[in-house]
């Protein structure tokens, strides 16, 4: 998926994957995968791709500052 925020292109082809969280089974519309992403120039996102009761109803992107990345991936090792 790519997404444009800010002038700024995030693309999960082009980043680096740092980390993945998986809520529930597939198939389960609550269910939902996180995947935290770092660009080619350090800019941290999240994606998100879930079933239609979930947090992420819908495929999107979200930047994130490295503070909050950092953050995520230690509540999600």
């Amino acid at each position: 998926m790519q997404k444009v925020i800010c002038k700024v292109t995030y693309d999960t082809d082009t980043a680096e994957l740092l980390g993945k969280k998986t809520e529930g089974a597939f198939g389960d519309p609550a269910g939902y995968e996180e995947c935290l992403f770092k660009t080619p120039d350090g800019k941290f996102f999240l994606y998100g791709n879930g079933g239609e009761a979930s947090v992420y109803a819908e495929e999107t992107i979200k930047r994130l500052a490295a503070a909050k990345a950092d953050e995520w991936l230690a509540a999600n090792k």
